[in-house]
């Protein structure tokens, strides 16, 4: 294997790993936020984290590659370094996420606190048919705006 193959053969893993774990993203997307970003972290650690293979050549292949192939085939013994290299940076990178969550937890307390609670101005809010309705007849023909252009029509909501 020459050095432009090795080099190919990890671009083409790269490429792999990351549309698996945009594929991992979009499976866990409804996911409450505090089970949502550890399962991502995991994901990461488990795709992208490498391992030694040859010592004397300084060959690298996926961790998680490794450990499946020495189970499966018993192929070699680098099963338990591979483990090894998966713990270390899933150790690592989950220090590194609650490092981040500490840092974070204190600033979104801040801002909810400074934004205070939600009231109906909030740009997620949007009246119900009876709430407009009710305008309607507060404020009189509400067909045009303030422009005097004419609003689109209004669908119940179900």
């Amino acid at each position: 294997m020459t050095e432009n193959d090795y080099l190919l053969a990890w671009g083409a893993y790269a490429i792999a790993a990351l549309g698996c774990l945009l594929v991992g993203f979009r499976l866990t997307r409804w996911m409450w936020r505090y089970a949502r970003e550890p399962l991502r972290v995991l994901m990461a650690v488990l795709l992208f984290s490498p391992t030694i293979v040859d010592p004397a050549k300084e060959l690298f292949a996926p961790s998680i590659a490794i450990t499946a192939l020495d189970l499966i085939f018993d192929m070699g013994n680098n099963v338990w370094r591979a483990v090894a290299d998966l713990a270390m940076y899933g150790l690592i990178a989950f220090a590194l996420y609650l490092l981040f969550v500490a840092v974070r937890w204190p600033i979104a307390r801040w801002l909810r606190a400074r934004r205070g609670p939600a009231s109906a101005g909030d740009d997620d809010y949007e009246p119900t048919l009876r709430e407009r309705m009710q305008q309607e007849q507060d404020h009189g023909d509400t067909r045009y705006d303030q422009n005097g252009d004419r609003r689109l029509r209004l669908e119940p909501r179900i």
